[in-house]
């Protein structure tokens, strides 16, 4: 009977422990739970790597998939349909959004924090894209002038955001 007790207990607690776990929220530094807005599909925090190991894993290859959590530097003002997030070594990554499908905010995300799931790739952006993209971020027509030459970058393409304080 003992027996059958605490393998019953055993097996009660690793369910619970898995359960919880699928649905473990971000946390800041203190421990306490991070709300966070969910956009596109719907996701959760689990499994989301830092951007030093994603970009220590992008430094090896061509493509990533999977989930990496970024501060974000800002959103397109016009739709909020992509966003520049901050990589290590200031390096600026644009995030565009699956088919085009859903939306962030167009202001206030500045200094937040996203957690991204999707396919990260090493991309050439043309000229006329990238001042498409200044336009979009409301830079001057000097600025956007000044933008002559394409540039290979880290692009992510997500399926699912979250995006918390």
């Amino acid at each position: 009977m003992n027996k059958v007790l605490a393998l019953s207990c055993t097996a009660l607690l690793a369910f619970a422990c898995t359960t919880a776990n699928a649905q473990t929220p971000a946390r800041n530094a203190s421990g306490a739970p991070v709300p966070m807005q969910n956009y596109g599909a719907k996701i959760t925090p689990d499994g989301a790597i830092s951007t030093s190991d994603f970009a220590k894993s992008m430094q090896v290859k061509e493509k990533f998939e999977g989930k990496v959590v970024v501060p974000i530097i800002t959103s397109c003002q016009k739709k909020g349909c992509w966003m520049d997030v901050q990589l290590p070594n200031k390096e600026v990554m644009k995030v565009k959004f699956l088919d085009y499908a859903f939306f962030v905010p167009t202001e206030g995300l500045e200094g937040k924090t996203a957690i991204l799931n999707g396919v990260a790739t090493k991309e050439t952006i043309d000229v006329a894209t990238l001042q498409h993209y200044a336009e979009d971020a409301g830079k001057t027509k000097e600025e956007i002038a000044q933008i002559t030459e394409p540039r290979t970058e880290i692009t992510f393409l997500a399926d699912g955001v979250l995006i918390g304080d």
